[in-house]
């Protein structure tokens, strides 16, 4: 195969091979990059575009990179996602054991085998912190509350292509609820979703969709997804030859949150939640993509969309 080929077929599976060698810094894992200028800036007119769509009363939240392990296992991620979670570990115990297994290194060894889990995890998703802070302040009242929360996030994805990066970045608006106004929150985004990336120049749909849960058990689980119409996404086409990807999703939890952190409702029964969850990255990359690596040169209609002089 030549290099030409070589490149062609990159291309195809992984379309944003073309410009992601532009934008992004490789850090020397897979599915881990650092952000070069012309990708900042976007993305923080990006980042400004998605706050004018933000409710005015909803909070404000920015949570880091981690959160407490415990929380994360009292919402159920270890049945649905095992495989994708990221556990934070650190050397235990004192400073002689410590200084031990750090010059396990030394010698060429493996020092990796002293290490044991914190009480910390990588954030899979920007909303998971946010549901035991809400469920602390009492029963949710009868006008339900929304919130604009984003965090660096880490799933350990199988494929290491820049569609599927290993720490990304996620904003969601978030609706903690009754079921009626939870449902109605989610379904309102999937009809404005398309007007905004109609602004942003991106060709989509938007189709029913299912989590990647885990194992046979999550076979089922995506099966039942599907069934009560809980997830969608927006799709966008980033090449001719390549399948869609998911940009945004839309998602309906019912109680399972209300339930996992007791989180009651002052009308009476558990809360309900619903997101509408931007993925960054895959949106700024989309950008690049479709329109070209020359923001300046962008139509005229995104470049007011995103304030590009």
């Amino acid at each position: 195969m030549s290099p030409a080929e070589a490149a062609s077929r990159s291309a195809a599976s992984d379309p944003l091979a073309r410009v992601a060698d532009q934008l992004l810094l490789p850090l020397g894992v897979e599915g881990v990059h650092g952000r070069r200028a012309a990708y900042v800036e976007i993305y923080d007119r990006l980042d400004a575009f998605i706050t004018r769509q933000r409710e005015p009363v909803a909070e404000v939240l920015r949570f880091p990179p981690v959160m407490s392990r415990s929380q994360l296992e009292r919402s159920g991620y270890l049945k649905s996602f095992p495989n994708l979670l990221g556990c934070v570990a650190a050397l235990h115990g004192s400073e002689a054991s410590i200084r031990a297994a750090a010059d396990i290194h030394e010698q060429g060894g493996d020092w990796t085998r002293a290490l044991a889990a914190s009480d910390l995890v990588l954030s899979p998703a920007a909303c998971y912190p946010l549901y035991p802070l809400a469920a602390g302040r009492g029963p949710v009242p009868q006008a339900g509350l929304l919130f604009d929360v984003a965090a660096e996030c880490f799933r350990h994805e199988p494929a290491r292509v820049a569609t599927r990066l290993q720490s990304f970045r996620m904003r969601e608006f978030v609706c903690i609820a009754t079921a009626a106004q939870a449902l109605a929150f989610r379904d309102a985004w999937m009809q404005r979703a398309g007007t905004l990336a109609e602004q942003l120049g991106l060709p989509c749909g938007i189709e029913p969709a299912t989590d990647p849960f885990f194992g046979r058990v999550g076979q089922v689980m995506a099966v039942s997804q599907r069934q009560q119409a809980l997830k969608f996404e927006l799709l966008i086409a980033l090449s001719a030859e390549s399948a869609p990807t998911a940009c945004m999703s839309f998602n309906y939890h019912l109680d399972h949150f209300g339930s996992a952190w007791e989180m009651g409702h002052q009308g009476g029964g558990l809360a309900h939640t619903a997101c509408v969850a931007f993925g960054m990255d895959r949106l700024v990359l989309a950008l690049f993509c479709i329109h070209g690596m020359e923001p300046r040169r962008w139509p005229q209609a995104l470049r007011k969309a995103l304030d590009i002089g």
